[in-house]
């Protein structure tokens, strides 16, 4: 079937506001309208995508997923159709994609203060597929953590950072000051092939839960920070490398803009916080 981006777009403000009402006045349509359009929706997509009651609405499992995901196809919607006007109108633009919790702003405005009349955007990766972005041509650069498919692509080592285990506070561990792998045999491991989550709140929600513990970078864990979770260093955990990734020969500006980040990340990019 082909996507509808209008009705995707009426599904997020529904979504967003979780209440008819106020989603139509966002969308400045009539609220009967905005319901029918929703309903064909469903009806097109083959399942039900919200619960409707007289007060509020939830999203279904269904309608959770295709949430996160049409976050991430209007984003790339709009940020195509920004570089078209872009073009038309002879503006320069980069587009990064950063994996969460590498901080990719100090590059940027050393990047912008070089050449402030390139417009840039930034786009968030997900943990599992964090070469999306520059293999379907919505981002020219990425930070990046390895590994990932390298295939056909440019890779500019930046730096490492440690693994820590994240748990509930109160786990009987969280009262360590550090940790072996050794001393994780037996406990439940997220991101393994037994449930793998599709963003990382969920990941830190169901761990909060009691559902399990994870390794994560230790930026992810800081970046993610809440005071029902603990994050312990790992000693003998494999480190996570950082990069910069494009695809393989970049034309002049993203050459240039790699210059600058290398030059930037490389001075934090060893441990990043």
């Amino acid at each position: 079937m082909d996507l509808d981006l209008r009705k995707l777009r009426y599904f997020v403000a529904v979504a967003e506001h979780r209440h008819f009402g106020r989603a139509a006045q966002r969308l400045f349509i009539a609220q009967p309208v905005l319901s029918r359009q929703i309903k064909a929706f469903e009806r097109e997509l083959a399942c039900a995508l919200l619960v409707r009651s007289t007060r509020s609405v939830e999203l279904t499992a269904a309608g959770e997923r295709l949430y996160e995901e049409a976050r991430q196809i209007l984003a790339s919607v709009d940020a195509a159709v920004r570089r078209v006007h872009d073009v038309e109108r002879g503006v320069a633009r980069l587009v990064i994609a950063f994996a969460p919790g590498l901080p990719v702003s100090e590059a940027v405005r050393a990047f912008n203060a070089r050449r402030p009349e390139v417009g840039t955007d930034l786009v968030p990766t997900r943990w599992w597929e964090q070469d999306r972005q520059l293999r379907e041509g919505l981002a020219q650069v990425g930070y990046l953590r390895r590994q990932f498919d390298e295939t056909g692509l440019r890779i500019v080592p930046i730096g490492h950072e440690p693994r820590v285990a994240c748990m509930p506070a109160a786990h009987p561990l969280a009262s360590r000051s550090e940790l072996a792998r050794a001393d994780l045999d037996g406990e439940l491991i997220l991101d393994t092939p037994t449930r793998r989550t599709s963003t990382l709140e969920e990941k830190f929600e169901l761990i909060a839960s009691g559902h399990g513990i994870a390794l994560v970078p230790r930026s992810v864990a800081h970046t993610y920070s809440r005071p029902d979770l603990v994050h312990l260093p790992v000693t003998d955990a494999p480190i996570v490398e950082t990069c910069l990734a494009t695809v393989d020969r970049p034309d002049d500006l993203v050459r240039e803009f790699l210059d600058v980040a290398t030059a930037t990340l490389r001075r934090g990019g060893r441990d990043p916080q």
